[in-house]
This record gives C-alpha cells, structure tokens and sequence, in this order.
C-alpha cells in the first residue's frame, strides 16, 4: 500500500490555521505586556513590550487570582469527574438496560437541552439560598455535575461500542453490576469518556453565567469572577485586564499541554472491536 506524504501546500495550510488559532493568544500577551496609552494608538502595537511582568503582578493581586485558580481547579475538576461518571452510567443504562419508561425518560433528559439556562436561574438561586451555600463552591459544582448533553453523548456512543455480548458474557460469569461496570462498560467508553471529560473542564473552566450570579470576587470566586473586578473603575486599565485575561488561560493550556497525548492515547486504545 502507497503510504501518504504531506506536501508543501499541506504544510502551508496547516501553518496558516495554526496561526490564525494562536494569534488571540500571542495578542493577548503582548497586550498585557503594554499599558492602555499604546493600547488606544493607532495602529495597535503587534510586538511585546516591557510591562508584561508589572500587570501580571497587578492582575494577581487585584483579582485575588491565587484564590480564584484555586477555586476553579477545585470546581472543573470535580464537575468534570462527577459529569464523566455519572453521564456513564446513565447512558449504559439507557444503552443496554431495558426497563419501563426507558424511552420516555430519555426523551425528557434530550428535551431538557432545549430549555435555556436562563429560566432555571431564578428557581436555583433560591434554592441555594435556601440551604445557605450562597458565595459557595457548591453551589457551583451540584448543579452541573452531570447534564443532559453528556448523558445523551455516552448514550449514543455506547450503543454501538459497547456488544451487549460482552455484558451477557461478564453476567454469565458471575459479575457483578459494579464489575461490569468496571471492567466492562468503562474500557468500552474510555475514548468517549475522554472526550467528554476534554468538553466538560473546558466549559466549566469559561463557565460565567451562573457563578457570577452565585459568587462575588470577595467571596469564593472563580476565575471568571475575579476577572470581573478588573474591568470596574472609570476608566479601566485594558492592559491588566489582558494580563488576568492570560493567567485565567494559561492553567488551561498546561492541562492541554500535560494530558494530551493521554487523552489521544484513550481515544486510540479505548476502542472495543465487536
């Protein structure tokens, strides 16, 4: 078989999108290298400068950012782990498993995606209210911890990953339900798995709708939260914006950077064969 080799046109468009991804980033940075006054001139500057290191002091300690990181890392990972096991279980459920209303069921976990996120804000923030977990991490990390989306993803992909003869099988044997799930369902769904967790720490690392209506910056916040109290003043300061803008990103590229080629791995060697 004729192996495929790259040319020179392959290499060139793949240059060109890569840099038109990094381009924010690399601005933003040398944004945050500026002050406003050079910020405002036109044209804008497109090299760094040399107040990089004094805004991303004044960003940091502005915006409590040591306690936000903190506090985000505590709420992506665990949303992401709880959303990645959870949506697991229930879409092997809704997979393999026959019981009554199965159906029906999954059509109201599929129908409550297509109810927007701003109707529910009213009814939870008085929930939460109710249990005093105002300005708490919890309050946060209950609410998300598993959606319809990642139900509804698990469940299509398990469908056809996972032979129901395999399960049969571990049944036959003797297996228990946490067993099958362990040595079954969870090698099956690994690259699934994967991806979802990659979606879910995303979406709750950016997440800012609801923790600006459950946190305050002076409370617990997140780093969204905290990036909100650079903004105020009358007249704001772009470039230390910029500069907490950076340090709420780069912890997000580390992960990328750290757990990539594990999370190309499972996608790769998590697959079953029928």
């Amino acid at each position: 078989m004729r192996s495929l080799r790259a040319g020179r046109f392959t290499y060139l468009v793949l240059g060109l999108f890569t840099a038109g991804s990094l381009f924010p980033l690399v601005w933003t940075a040398i944004a945050a290298s500026r002050n406003s006054t050079r910020l405002a001139q036109t044209p804008p500057p497109f090299w760094f400068g040399g107040n990089l290191g004094h805004n991303l002091q004044v960003a940091w300690t502005d915006a409590n950012m040591g306690t936000a990181l903190l506090n985000t890392v505590i709420v992506a990972g665990t949303v992401t782990a709880g959303t990645v096991l959870f949506s697991t279980l229930a879409g092997f459920a809704f997979a393999k498993l026959r019981f009554r209303g199965q159906r029906t069921l999954m059509a109201l976990v599929v129908g409550t995606m297509l109810i927007p996120p701003q109707l529910s804000v009213v009814p939870l923030y008085m929930l939460i209210a109710k249990l005093s977990w105002t300005d708490r991490l919890q309050a946060v990390i209950l609410p998300t911890l598993v959606g319809a989306f990642g139900v509804f993803f698990m469940r299509q992909y398990l469908v056809h990953a996972l032979p129901i003869e395999l399960v049969e099988a571990a049944r036959t044997d003797g297996a228990s339900s946490l067993r099958v799930m362990w040595h079954v369902v969870f090698p099956a769904a690994r690259p699934a798995m994967a991806v979802l967790g990659m979606l879910t720490f995303v979406m709750a690392w950016n997440d800012f709708f609801w923790p600006i209506v459950a946190l305050t910056q002076n409370g617990s916040p997140t780093v969204q939260v905290a990036l909100t109290g650079l903004g105020r003043g009358y007249i704001p300061d772009q470039s230390v914006i910029m500069a907490g803008a950076l340090l709420g990103t780069l912890p997000l590229l580390l992960v990328f950077i750290v757990f990539g080629r594990q999370i190309v791995g499972g996608i790769m060697q998590g697959a079953v064969k029928g």
